[in-house]
């Protein structure tokens, strides 16, 4: 059960890792302990880790309630491209210098247009 929505769940669980050492590194760099000093790449470091998390856990959760309704495999794989690779595309985008203002807003659009269809979709399936 859940095997489409466990192989994005398992990209993700990497990614939040390879953000997390970013901003260990950044606060080890810059002799930051709490908050981010002042210092914009801790902050850029701290801010790139929390917008995933914002993101993913809605995404996951959303991604095994399609997969639990029984959609398509290819659509439960279209929902974990666009939130991993949505993800991907803005971490990169944000915390570039300088930033990479087209990947950090094709990322975020892939993230709303995955919720959006998820969301919706769920919500036709129901009423219907």
């Amino acid at each position: 059960m859940f095997a489409i929505t466990s192989m994005y769940a398992g990209a993700a669980a990497l990614m939040f890792v390879y953000l997390t050492l970013g901003v260990s590194r950044q606060r080890i760099r810059h002799k930051v302990s709490i908050g981010d000093g002042n210092n914009r790449a801790v902050l850029v470091a701290i801010r790139a880790q929390g917008n995933f998390v914002e993101y993913v856990p809605i995404g996951l959760i959303l991604m095994a309630a399609v997969e639990s309704r029984g959609a398509p495999e290819l659509a439960v794989h279209a929902l974990g491209a666009m939130l991993i690779g949505g993800r991907l595309m803005h971490a990169i985008g944000f915390t570039r210098r300088p930033q990479i203002l087209i990947l950090r807003q094709v990322g975020i659009v892939l993230n709303l247009v995955m919720l959006l269809a998820a969301g919706l979709g769920l919500l036709a399936h129901a009423l219907i």
